[in-house]
């Protein structure tokens, strides 16, 4: 997670000359709206997701804060990445590389259907339970939301399918 915010020290100035910190935060997230994100072949682009934004105090005070919290989901190593953004926003506002996961291929079995999914895991920080898979029951779409549910007919799939895994994974 990437926390972007305009810096501290220039908070009262630009309170004195009338910039809005907000309107600073606003072109800085255009900016990186427009920046090229990498790709790969297999798992397609690296996305970004501004998660929240606050700023400012009332309608009839220029803002002197603003901050976002953005979240990009890497397909490679993220120096670049940090790269791409520093350049794009590092002398407008003040970066914050908060949390990084990894990007990470996981293995696969033969037989289970796979797909890519663009969102990241928690996988990469749990390296000492063995060779990870990812798979479940359930939708992305309403996954970690007020709504998240799984439908019974999943569940059924689902032992089938945790089932087939532990026999392939025995007989290997």
């Amino acid at each position: 997670m990437y926390r972007i915010r305009k810096a501290r020290k220039v908070r009262k100035a630009l309170e004195r000359h009338g910039e809005s910190a907000i309107d600073k935060l606003v072109e800085a997230l255009h900016r990186l709206n427009k920046m090229k994100l990498p790709e790969d072949p297999d798992v397609g682009p690296c996305t970004r997701n501004v998660g929240s934004i606050q700023g400012g105090r009332a309608p009839n005070v220029i803002s002197d804060t603003a901050r976002a919290d953005l979240f990009y989901r890497l397909v490679g190593p993220a120096d670049e990445v940090r790269s791409h953004i520093t350049e794009a926003v590092g002398s407008l506002v003040e970066i914050r590389f908060t949390r990084e996961t990894p990007f990470m291929r996981l293995r696969t079995l033969d037989g289970l259907r796979t797909m890519v999914a663009a969102f990241t895991t928690d996988i990469p920080s749990l390296p000492n339970w063995g060779e990870p898979l990812l798979l479940g029951p359930g939708s992305i779409h309403v996954a970690h939301t007020e709504g998240e549910y799984v439908e019974k007919v999943q569940l059924t799939h689902a032992v089938e399918m945790y089932c087939a895994m532990a026999q392939q994974l025995l007989a290997s």
